[in-house]
């Protein structure tokens, strides 16, 4: 295909794992090479996708690729642009959602990118890559068109923002994701410990989230700690003092609770 850009990925984890075979199914675009320091997950994420192949080292000098995604850990990316050896032009891009894309400056090109996909991922849960919203940021010449149009060929989600507000967005997105997931878990030790069925709560987990988005997570607010109802949280606290760390946590999310919705205390 004429002007095809070629892709290389650097780690083979989750998000890589759903980003490469959706970058290897955009029009104009391919991946062709994938490293992984274990060299068994590199092989996995290659039969993933159509025709790429293991690199085993960090010499791309020679490589056809122009795109390199740094799919790794956010503590790595900076001594991973140090050591990579890449051809002429280059563009390196990383995915972190707090590392500033200055973190990529150690690499030796002028070119680089961060496409941010706000959304959790697993290798063993399927995600539309579709719904995803995807954020970009460029330094370069030439960089914003073409990480812009594959983000475009990913997604009907695209938006340029810069590192501070992509920092904003990945706070955000921790405590609607990893802090909520938390709080289910917690919930599920608390349901598992009184031997009773954590799907009990599917239609209340559900019908919570939902409203949020249909009426707002302030207004949505229910529960002892929005009523302001003490008897009701000094109850729940006395039951919880067997696990001091749950305990802490029911009373400082309770009196923010209090706090953010001017509880009246007396």
């Amino acid at each position: 295909m004429k002007n095809l850009i070629k892709v290389a990925f650097v780690g083979s984890g989750n998000v890589a794992w759903h980003l490469a075979p959706a970058i290897d199914n955009a029009t104009g675009f391919k991946v062709i090479e994938v490293y992984s320091p274990t060299e068994k997950n590199a092989k996995a994420l290659v039969n993933r996708l159509y025709e790429a192949e293991v690199k085993t080292d960090l010499d791309f000098s020679d490589s056809e690729a122009q795109l390199f995604f740094f799919c790794i850990k956010d503590d790595g990316i900076e001594a991973l642009a140090k050591e990579i050896i890449l051809p002429e032009n280059a563009i390196v891009i990383h995915n972190s959602g707090s590392l500033p894309i200055t973190v990529l400056a150690y690499a030796a090109t002028a070119r680089m990118a961060v496409v941010y996909p706000l959304q959790t991922f697993s290798k063993q849960k399927k995600v539309n890559i579709e719904d995803v919203p995807f954020f970009v940021e460029t330094i370069g010449e030439g960089v914003e068109e073409i990480m812009v149009k594959l983000a475009n060929q990913l997604s009907q989600k695209v938006a340029v923002v810069n590192s501070q507000k992509r920092m904003a967005l990945h706070i955000a997105a921790v405590f609607a994701s990893n802090f909520t997931n938390h709080m289910l878990t917690i919930s599920k030790t608390i349901m598992d410990a009184s031997n009773l069925p954590y799907t009990w709560l599917t239609p209340l987990i559900s019908e919570t989230i939902n409203k949020s988005f249909e009426i707002g997570p302030l207004v949505a607010q229910t529960g002892p700690a929005k009523r302001g109802d003490l008897k009701i949280l000094d109850q729940h606290l006395s039951m919880l003092q067997e696990d001091e760390q749950i305990a802490e946590i029911y009373k400082l999310v309770s009196q923010h609770i209090i706090d953010v919705h001017n509880v009246d205390e007396d």
